[in-house]
């Protein structure tokens, strides 16, 4: 059955930010309406306030659940909690209240959450197996008095589906080993050991611990300290298999690391490394290490989940059903170099939209493509076709879009000689102040690109205006890109996902012209289509 979603109106009263006036102002009330300038229309974003890293996502009794790094109290990051919404699809999300709250052990920083399903743990019964979250605790007095060993791992059980939560008695579970940055534990179930293994980021590397019951953890092993990206600290680990998308009974092990500074267009961004685990030991299989380039630092080659700035901490869901046998993936829709100052209100950031990863073999090796999970196709509605798109100059589409311009799925496919004639061809979004978006490819340079250096005013922070590049990691004689446009985003999915970009705008007034450019004769438009999107709520 199809289903149409009406906008909401909430009206929330909220206590204003006394923490920081000269950063933030606002109002004692708030009213939200998800309409607001900027808002999201197909991305998760809390109704109010602070949001940063999704956490704790499992999969239960035909619901999504999604935590999330939540300061109720203001539009910056502060003291955190965990925020909760659950989802039947993914897509659609209903807010529920607040699940974890800072104690006297610590604000609640970043974790995972495992259905107990055998009750290893003894926080449930066997009828009623707990679900289980795992987090760091963050001591801010501990961090004020400059000590190393304030983060440290606790627990927290359910036993009424996620809705309410109980602090384990007896946290800390993972004391701190004299690590300043120790936190963000990633759990799972490791079938062949008959074991819990807990990865999480030690500030430049990566601790592997093992347990039999969730409570009880044991060091196993490390992993990456000369390894990959370190032009930042390393954050919000995952560790899980994947399988190839031409053979799922193929799998390798994959190891996600957020980075901050570091990533490939500046500030935040994800690597991802493959190789085996044999329960104890994470080890990097050189035959499956794609060749690419350097990192920004000069460290070891790095490769990147996704190019663009505005994709960071992603872990992905637990608790899937095999037989859906999807590694589903959702990251924060940031980057901690302006997500404080970026222009919205009453609220801060989005999620990225839940993405399907996969592994693939291309010419420069294995790589891990992401493409929008099959239910947001759910969300499109008028459908168009441009006949022709213009050889050289720009040819305006905005006509043929039903509702248009935003929010908007477009699809090219071209056909690029690679002659020095062939310039740069793509999408480009601009409004009447000339506020102007492109996103394309680039033959001579073999990059895709966002350029937002003219997307809008960019007072809020220097680091924010920037074209940004990823390279072409396909040989496939055409050009394919996949773009997702949102009220101020844009996911680019390029070759079936193998080169990913995300990016956030901010024009003064809304984008109302969609136009194909192409700068360079000898380019063969093959393809040129697309959707409208329906508002997910």
């Amino acid at each position: 059955m199809k289903k149409f979603f009406i906008p909401m109106l909430i009206t929330l009263v909220v206590a204003s930010c006394k923490t920081d006036p000269a950063t933030v102002e606002e109002d004692s009330t708030a009213t939200v309406t998800y309409q607001e300038p900027y808002r999201p229309q197909l991305h998760f974003s809390p109704p109010a306030k602070w949001m940063n890293d999704p956490n704790g996502m499992f999969f239960y009794e035909d619901e999504y659940h999604l935590f999330y790094q939540y300061y109720p109290d203001s539009t910056v990051w502060g003291p955190m909690h965990w925020g909760h919404a659950v989802s039947t699809d993914m897509i659609h999300w209903e807010h529920l209240p607040i699940a974890l709250y800072p104690d006297s052990l610590g604000y609640i920083f970043s974790g995972s959450a495992v259905v107990d399903r055998n009750n290893t743990s003894g926080l449930g019964t066997a009828d009623n197996p707990p679900i289980v979250a795992i987090f760091t605790h963050h001591d801010p007095v501990g961090e004020r008095e400059k000590r190393i060993d304030f983060q440290y791992q606790s627990i927290a059980y359910s036993l009424d589906r996620g809705r309410t939560w109980t602090k384990y008695k007896g946290n800390p579970v993972v004391p701190n080993p004299g690590i300043r940055d120790f936190r963000d534990p990633k759990v799972s179930w490791h079938e062949a050991s008959q074991s819990w293994i807990m990865i999480l980021a030690a500030k430049d590397r990566v601790h592997l611990y093992r347990s039999p019951n969730l409570k009880d953890w044991t060091f196993a092993s490390e992993f990456g300290a000369e390894l990959g990206s370190h032009g930042g600290v390393w954050e919000c680990p995952d560790l899980f298999p994947l399988g190839s998308e031409d053979d799922m009974s193929f799998q390798k092990w994959v190891m996600l690391v957020s980075i901050n500074p570091g990533g490939p267009n500046g500030g935040s961004a994800t690597q991802y490394f493959i190789g085996d685990f044999d329960g104890t030991t994470f080890t990097l299989d050189p035959a499956f290490a794609p060749r690419v380039q350097a990192t920004p630092d000069g460290n070891q080659q790095a490769v990147w989940l996704d190019y663009g700035p505005d994709d960071y901490a992603g872990v992905t869901f637990s608790g899937v059903p095999p037989e859906d046998g999807r590694r589903l993936f959702m990251g924060w829709m940031s980057n901690w170099s302006y997500a404080n100052m970026v222009p919205t209100a009453p609220w801060r950031s989005a999620m990225t939209l839940p993405r399907t990863l996969s592994l693939k073999q291309m010419p420069m090796g294995w790589i891990i493509r992401s493409r929008p999970v099959l239910e947001f196709e759910a969300l499109r509605t008028g459908g168009f076709e441009v006949v022709r798109g213009p050889e050289q100059g720009e040819k305006e589409i905005t006509p043929v879009i039903p509702h248009a311009p935003l929010p908007v799925e477009i699809n090219l496919r071209a056909m690029a000689s690679p002659t020095e004639s062939v310039g740069r061809f793509g999408i480009k979004l601009s409004n009447d102040p000339g506020e102007h978006l492109s996103i394309g490819y680039d033959p001579q340079a073999m990059q895709y690109f966002i350029d937002r250096r003219e997307s809008g005013p960019a007072d809020f922070s220097d680091a924010f205006p920037k074209m940004l590049t990823a390279p072409r990691l396909s040989d496939d004689p055409a050009i394919n890109l996949r773009m997702i446009i949102d009220v101020s985003s844009v996911e680019l999915f390029a070759d079936y996902g193998s080169s990913v970009m995300t990016a956030l705008f901010f024009p003064s007034e809304p984008f109302n012209h969609v136009s194909l450019f192409a700068e360079g004769g000898e380019l063969e438009w093959q393809r040129i289509d697309g959707r409208s999107l329906q508002s997910i709520w």
